[in-house]
């Protein structure tokens, strides 16, 4: 008898029971386990989800396009994803250049609102808000990067946790802090390493590493009157002797980002660059062979990085960033 009743007490308790909550207030009391009258509401989480709240909303731009004339937005970072919430909006990279996209309308006075989503390199989440204008008011649009962007109040209004798979477990915006720091510090960390030929020096400044990213820190300095046009830089891995008639090997190291990628070094200046790349080692018998090639010119540059400078690398545990 005393089984049978506390049986019929246990199954009480399941089917309702009262949440109670720090400040000693009641919740709604929960249904039982299976929720008939739930289901047949059409109420597929049966009543148990938490309602999102404000602050957990990335705020969207107002932007209005049209059938007749082309929106352009500018974006600080090359685009990676875009998504359009209707057939009633087209949008594309601009030729040529990674960081625009343009929409227009496909159909004239299309009545509903909609919208459009926006992730870029560095990490950053735009949303829009999108309707239909005969006459929109802006046609080129500028975004300002998390840096510059939402200064005013509490947090940015693009998002910044949005990770990219090149970059692993690393922050887009973490790296590029990273860069710009060691860019606005510019030291000297590494002294040996560097190559001055034709009035012109590519030095090696310094190498940091920091959650499973190398960086290098690079100048180059020109120191003729005669303007030095980047072409192409390379990095390669390769023996450190090769026997004649024996195919050269070469493993190509390509940067995963680069901070103030200089194109044109003018007579008697200087450019600076940060490059990112993921984590690697140098064999005891290969070198890292870094190659700046001048263009319509034969002012090449090359220096060596041996393995031994690799694990020397510095370790980044502040950023100092204005």
């Amino acid at each position: 008898m005393f089984a049978l009743a506390m049986g019929i007490a246990t199954a009480n308790a399941q089917e309702n029971v009262t949440v109670g909550t720090d400040n000693g207030s009641e919740q709604p009391t929960l249904t039982k386990e299976v929720y008939p009258q739930k289901e047949a509401d059409g109420d597929l989480y049966h009543g148990l989800t938490k309602k999102l709240t404000f602050d957990r909303m990335v705020p969207p731009h107002g932007l209005e396009v049209t059938y007749d004339k082309t929106v352009h937005v500018i974006f600080p970072s090359e685009v990676r994803y875009v998504d359009l919430g209707s057939p009633d909006l087209i949008a594309g990279k601009a030729d040529g250049a990674e960081n625009v996209i343009r929409v227009k309308a496909t159909v004239r006075d299309f009545p509903n609102e909609t919208n459009m989503s926006v992730i870029t390199e560095d990490g950053s989440f735009y949303a829009f808000n999108v309707k239909y204008a005969t006459e929109p008011l802006l046609l080129n649009v500028e975004m300002y990067d998390f840096i510059h962007d939402g200064e005013a109040v509490n947090r940015p209004n693009n998002a910044q946790e949005i990770y990219l798979k090149e970059l692993g477990s690393e922050s887009p915006m973490l790296v590029r802090l990273i860069m710009k720091s060691i860019h606005k510090q510019n030291k000297r960390e590494v002294k040996h390493i560097g190559c001055k030929r034709f009035g012109i020096q590519y030095l090696l400044k310094g190498i940091y590493t920091h959650n499973g990213l190398l960086y290098f820190h690079t100048e180059i300095k020109n120191q003729s009157n005669v303007p030095f046009d980047v072409d192409y830089i390379t990095w390669k891995i390769v023996d450190k002797k090769v026997a004649k008639r024996t195919a050269v090997q070469e493993q190509i190291i390509l940067p995963l980002r680069a901070q103030n990628y200089a194109t044109l070094v003018p007579g008697k200046k200087s450019e600076r660059t940060v490059f990112t790349m993921a984590k690697f080692t140098i064999p005891d018998d290969k070198c890292l062979v870094v190659e700046l090639n001048e263009k319509n010119g034969g002012r090449h540059q090359s220096f060596m990085i041996e393995n031994e400078d690799l694990v020397r690398a510095n370790t980044i545990n502040e950023l100092q960033v204005r």
